[in-house]
């Protein structure tokens, strides 16, 4: 949301997106680790806000305000700082990133709509994209791979704006308004953690806030869509869906609330079975209020859930029935490799975490 997002989410956070092809839907068994805690530690800090967070080929990749980006080597925790060329790009907040074999790609919201292409291998770093407008904001980018991507922005005409590209970002198609979902005034996203994109295999989901909670879901890569109403908390300039997860093509979660009131948690997270056509809220009394992101967390055969925002970082074994606080510290992102292991990200840090406690 272009208005409030410079303001208000200087205080938000994002997450990690490893599933296993197994589904499992209604839980039949909790998690067995009930006894789990955290172990956090930084081992980066820097004077930027980092919102995106990606691993491929055994490196996380961050990047952030004023230009700056980087890769943090997963087994070493070696830290390698980079900038983008001088410009325009050191002026933007690069809140979505997305990692592929060969490239990673940066995408910054706000006005210009920057798309910047890097070789993994040389760290080449080469502009492919550039949108100006009034109302461009670009909220979150994902791949599905070297060549395909899709990014999600709030409403520049008459609909969101939806820009893909399939020949790795050397050209862009915005959607056009006729194939998407009916636009509601007010409508909009959030660019709070690179979290409003779920993909799975040929499937992509979308998530809005401000005048509706909504989830968009196309099961052609963005050729086509549909369009689910959830019961997320809405209306509000602040208010709606942060962030969406799904494990497979059928079980998902979404998590978000109200920026202005953190502490409510009466409907600020659901879960769906059926692929984003319908949405149950988890316990409504229980568990974290405002959230920027939520994930499935890796081998737990979509048992586990890993929550974070401003307040804290919230763990449920049993698919959102129940909830344990983890900690205090609030992060903007987290991105998870394995059931044990991950990054988190926020304003001028970025620490590792340990999950303990057996499976």
């Amino acid at each position: 949301m272009k208005n409030a997002l410079y303001v208000a989410l200087a205080l938000t956070l994002t997450a990690c997106k490893t599933n296993s092809p197994t589904m499992v839907n209604q839980l039949d068994t909790p998690s067995a680790r009930s006894n789990l805690t955290i172990e956090i530690n930084e081992i980066m800090s820097d004077s930027i806000s980092i919102r995106a967070l990606d691993y491929g080929n055994g490196a996380y990749w961050y990047s952030g305000s004023k230009g700056k980006y980087g890769k943090i080597n997963a087994e070493s925790g070696e830290v390698l700082k980079l900038q983008l060329p001088p410009g325009e790009a050191l002026t933007m907040e690069f809140r979505s990133l997305a990692v592929t074999e060969h490239y990673t790609y940066l995408l910054s919201a706000g006005s210009p709509a920057l798309v910047y292409k890097i070789t993994n291998a040389t760290n080449k770093v080469k502009l492919v994209y550039s949108e100006l407008g009034e109302k461009v904001f670009y909220d979150s980018m994902k791949f599905w791979d070297d060549q395909e991507g899709i990014a999600f922005g709030d409403p520049s005409k008459d609909c969101l704006s939806i820009i893909k590209t399939i020949d790795g970002g050397a050209t862009w198609n915005s959607s056009l308004c006729e194939d998407l979902p009916k636009f509601i005034i007010g409508e909009a996203g959030f660019a709070a953690s690179n979290s409003n994109i779920s993909l799975y295999k040929d499937h992509v989901w979308i998530v809005t806030g401000g005048a509706a909670a909504r989830v968009l879901h196309s099961k052609d890569r963005g050729i086509t869509w549909e369009s689910y109403s959830t019961p997320i908390s809405s209306g509000g300039e602040m208010t709606g869906i942060y962030a969406v997860d799904f494990y497979d093509d059928k079980l998902g979660v979404v998590i978000g609330g109200d920026w202005n009131n953190k502490n409510d948690n009466l409907a600020n997270k659901a879960i769906s079975y059926d692929g984003g056509n319908t949405w149950k809220l988890l316990n409504v009394d229980n568990g974290p209020g405002y959230c920027s992101d939520i994930v499935f967390i890796p081998e737990t055969k979509g048992k586990e859930l890993l929550a974070v925002g401003p307040q804290g970082i919230w763990w449920s074994g049993t698919q959102g029935d129940s909830w344990k606080k983890l900690s205090d510290q609030g992060f903007y992102t987290v991105k998870m490799i394995s059931h044990k292991e991950g990054l988190l990200a926020g304003q001028n840090r970025i620490s590792s975490f340990s999950l303990r406690g057996d499976l």
